[in-house]
C-alpha cells in the first residue's frame, strides 16, 4: 500500500520547536494534511512519544517510535523502533551518555513534555539539543541490535549532516537510506553527488512549526501501515 508519510518531526520537547508543536496538534495537522504515518523526533529524547500516540488513537494514522539522536561526532541519526520497549532501552542508552548540561531556557528555549490533553506535565532541564557521548557506529549497531533502523538526517545540509561533518559515508554502515530536506531537489543533488546514486532517499519535513509538516508529498510502499514494515521496508538494500 502507499503511505503518506512524515518522519521527521518535533515537538516542544525540543528546545528549538515552537511551544504550540503540542501533541493534539501535532497529531490533527498530520491528519488534516492526509498523512498515514508520523514520527515525533525529538531531540535525544522521545518523552511526549506515549502523549502523541494517546492522541492517535482511533484516527486512521500510525505513529511510529522514533527520536533524532545526536552522535559524538555531532552528526543527527533518526532512530525509528518497531515497537515502545525497544525505543525506551534506548532512550536510557542515550540519556547517559548525554552530557548533563543544564538547558538555559533564555538562549535555547523551554523543553516541554506534555500529556495527551496538551497540559504541561514538567519541562526537561538538562539540554537536550546536545551530542552524546556514543558514535554513529554506536548508535547504528545499538538501534539494530534493538530490532530499529538508523537514517542519517537532512544529508543536504551544511550542518549535522554525514556528510557535512565526516565529508563521505562510510561504506561499511548499515544504512539504506538517507533524509533530504523538503526543499532539497533530489535529482540536481544526485547529479551534484553521484556517489550516493547507490542509497534510496526520503523527504521529510524536519517540522519545528506546524504548518512544515508534509503535505502528502513523501511516499513509501508498504505491505501494511505499521512499524515493522516500515523498518523492514528502511533495512532493505
Amino acid at each position: 500500500m502507499r503511505t503518506a508519510v512524515d518522519l521527521h518531526i518535533h515537538s516542544a520537547l525540543s528546545p528549538c520547536s515552537e511551544k504550540d508543536m503540542t501533541p493534539n496538534n501535532i497529531v490533527n495537522m498530520a491528519c488534516l494534511k492526509g498523512l498515514d504515518i508520523i514520527a515525533v523526533t525529538d531531540h535525544n529524547s522521545m518523552e511526549n512519544y506515549l502523549s502523541v500516540l494517546k492522541c492517535g488513537r482511533g484516527k486512521k494514522i500510525l505513529i511510529v517510535p522514533a527520536m533524532e539522536i545526536e552522535s559524538r561526532e555531532e552528526i543527527h541519526l533518526l532512530s525509528f523502533f518497531s515497537d515502545f520497549a525497544a525505543a525506551q532501552s534506548m532512550q536510557r542508552i542515550v540519556s547517559d551518555a548525554l552530557m548533563k548540561v543544564e538547558n538555559r531556557e533564555d538562549i535555547f528555549g523551554r523543553q516541554l513534555v506534555m500529556d495527551e490533553w496538551d497540559n504541561l506535565k514538567g519541562t526537561v532541564k538538562h539540554l537536550l539539543l546536545t551530542a552524546t557521548e556514543l558514535g554513529i557506529e554506536d548508535i547504528i549497531d545499538l538501534v539494530d541490535g534493538l530490532g530499529g533502523v538508523v537514517i542519517p538526517a537532512h544529508v543536504d545540509r551544511e550542518s549535522n549532516s554525514i556528510l557535512s561533518n565526516l565529508g563521505a559515508i562510510p561504506e561499511d554502515l548499515k544504512i539504506n537510506y538517507l533524509e533530504i530536506s523538503a526543499e532539497c531537489n533530489l535529482e540536481e543533488y544526485i547529479k551534484k553527488n553521484p556517489q550516493l546514486s547507490r542509497y534510496h532517499f526520503i523527504r521529510s519535513s524536519d517540522a519545528h512549526h506546524l504548518g512544515d509538516i508534509l503535505e502528502r508529498e513523501s511516499f513509501l510502499d508498504l505491505e501494511e501501515a505499521s512499524a515493522a514494515c516500515l523498518i523492514d521496508l528502511l533495512k532493505r538494500k
